[in-house]
């Protein structure tokens, strides 16, 4: 199935124009941990747009601890405010009870940590029962814009399991989110290379533009108050990613602190860090070099494995400092 293109036009948003004709959306963490919060804003947004909105996450969290009957399918759990167990850290949990005081639907899925092809089974059996005609996945930071061949990569195993999970998925919209710049300068991303990226991304008509989440919007009112409330829930393990965006949308600058899981680092926290850059799937999957060869991983050690083996035999292009 393929999607209408979107008429462009500086009045209307590209990453709104792509989604304009979708009554399912499901708005998914590509990257695991606390990522389907940065999709939070939008998320809410489409819901005010009368859009049914669904919320999906990579987890980190031990699922296979979850009952039995947490489980939608193989590889999709269904997690509630009421969901029980796994006290020390479950951002999903967290995230539907944040929803449910909100008064908004309360159910948050969960993929476990697994290679692209059960991921992509889990993917299409959600997108299945919800009856899907859109997929965003969301990037908290924007390491999932690296092809393979920069200076660092960040942490690219996650994100590159959703890519490619989600790429061979038959849903009529498939996009990429990212909100974080600058984020991932802690793990070696020279975001240099990041702008090279977006730009060539745009030369191949992949890239839907850049939207500012405004800082006195009630999407980001509602942001800030869900990451302060998972910051309550997980005290010792809070989003770091999160936790400086929401600063940025507060309109912080520079080395913010709110946790000590920061201590002995220096934060950047910046208004650019509140910005969705968002892309098509397919245009963002052409461009990873490796991303074929994750085709047949079963396991996420598989994935980390195979993008090693190409990083050995990769000579990185060199990065571009900023100009001063």
């Amino acid at each position: 199935m393929s999607a209408p293109e979107p008429v462009v036009s500086l009045a209307v948003p590209p990453l709104f124009a792509a989604l304009a004709g979708a009554r399912s959306v499901l708005v998914a963490g590509a990257g695991g941990g606390f990522d389907v919060y940065a999709g939070l804003p939008l998320a809410l947004a489409l819901r005010a747009q009368g859009k049914v909105v669904h919320l999906a996450n990579l987890s980190f969290t031990a699922l296979e601890l979850l009952d039995l009957d947490a489980w939608l399918a193989p590889g999709v759990a269904l997690v509630t405010a009421r969901t029980e167990g796994l006290e020390d850290y479950f951002p999903e949990r967290a995230l539907a009870r944040w929803l449910r005081g909100q008064r908004e639907p309360d159910i948050v899925y969960a993929f476990p940590r697994t290679g692209v092809r059960p991921l992509r089974e889990a993917y299409a059996t959600l997108a299945g029962q919800l009856d899907l005609d859109a997929v965003v996945l969301v990037d908290g930071g924007t390491d999932i814009l690296m092809r393979g061949d920069e200076a660092g990569l960040g942490t690219p195993a996650e994100d590159m399991t959703s890519l490619a999970a989600v790429a061979g998925l038959d849903v009529p919209v498939k996009l990429v989110t990212c909100v974080g710049f600058g984020i991932d300068a802690y793990h070696g991303v020279r975001h240099t290379q990041v702008l090279e990226n977006i730009a060539a991304l745009d030369r191949d008509g992949a890239y839907l533009g850049a939207l500012s989440i405004p800082s006195a919007s009630r999407e980001a009112a509602l942001y800030r108050d869900a990451v302060a409330h998972a910051q309550a829930a997980t005290p010792l393990r809070p989003s770091i990613v999160n936790g400086q965006i929401a600063a940025a949308s507060r309109g912080e600058s520079g080395d913010v602190r709110f946790t000590s899981r920061t201590g002995g680092s220096t934060l950047f926290v910046n208004p650019l860090m509140t910005i969705y850059f968002s892309f098509t799937v397919d245009g963002l999957a052409s461009r990873v070099l490796y991303l074929d060869t994750l085709e047949d991983t079963v396991r996420m050690e598989q994935v980390v494995a195979r993008i090693g083996r190409f990083r050995a035999g990769v000579t990185p292009r060199p990065a571009r400092p900023f100009p001063h």
